[in-house]
């Protein structure tokens, strides 16, 4: 029985013409490439321990708008639009609900003001939306209905003065109601007893006292509300309460002027 030698491989002359048969892959280094492409970079995988990863978290807070920032600095959030329905009734400035109605539009609500001073909020709903009409001006007891669903939610403003009368549309799925107050009247016990949240900027003495029993304030914070500063609101929800000073962005500043108590 005879076997036929095989010749070892040499490789080819430099310059001469390739002997591999067409179609098969080009050899280099022991591994075959596919294709005409160049080879790209070659880096190490980026792995990290498990204690590592923590260094990777992002702060996440709550969903909402931005209403200020707390004592510490850190972003407070107001969940304005709600599958439940929600009243916020605001003890204050002009100036504070016109920044919660422009913030309020930014989250894709459609804002509507009920009031007696149309002129006050004008400019407003003009600037608002960028061309979009996104804030609705009516007058007192003309509201109507809104049609909130939870793709279209809706955030009323009642600017209607010291005695604001029984609003025709109240607050409902998709559709929180925010009343805002100048000052300590008489129907405001009755909004602050019904209302999931309530906002008191600076008042005086007396009307701090008085704010203070309805809302079962600590001493301390009942003395605070007469000495706030503009654009500083005590917050007080069912189980917390917190002081917020409302910082507006230069395109705020620019339409509403800087924080302001009274009009």
């Amino acid at each position: 029985m005879t076997t036929s030698a095989v010749p070892p491989t040499t490789p080819p002359a430099p310059g001469a013409p390739s002997t591999a048969s067409p179609g098969a892959p080009e050899v280099r280094r022991g591994r075959a490439r596919i294709g005409f492409g160049l080879l790209g970079p070659r880096r190490d995988r980026h792995a990290l321990s498990v204690e590592q990863l923590e260094a990777l978290a992002l702060p996440v807070g709550d969903d909402g708008m931005v209403i200020g920032v707390d004592a510490s600095g850190r972003p407070s959030v107001l969940g304005i639009n709600r599958p439940t329905a929600y009243d916020v009734t605001l003890i204050g400035g002009l100036w504070t609900a016109q920044v919660l109605a422009l913030r309020a539009a930014a989250t894709g609500a459609r804002v509507t003001v009920e009031t007696g001073r149309a002129p006050a909020w004008t400019a407003l709903a003009q600037a608002a939306g960028g061309g979009q009409q996104c804030i609705a001006l009516h007058d007192v007891g003309r509201v109507p209905p809104q049609g909130a669903s939870a793709g279209s939610p809706v955030v009323v403003v009642r600017d209607c003065g010291m005695r604001p009368p029984r609003g025709r549309v109240v607050s409902a799925p998709w559709q929180s109601v925010l009343t805002l107050l100048p000052y300590l009247s008489p129907v405001a016990p009755r909004l602050l007893e019904k209302s999931d949240l309530v906002g008191v900027q600076r008042v005086s003495p007396d009307e701090a006292a008085q704010i203070g029993r309805i809302m079962h304030l600590p001493q301390v914070e009942t003395e605070a509300l007469s000495t706030l500063a503009d654009g500083v609101t005590l917050w007080c929800g069912p189980r917390d309460r917190q002081f917020v000073m409302t910082q507006a962005t230069d395109a705020e500043t620019g339409l509403l002027g800087s924080a302001r108590r009274m009009d």
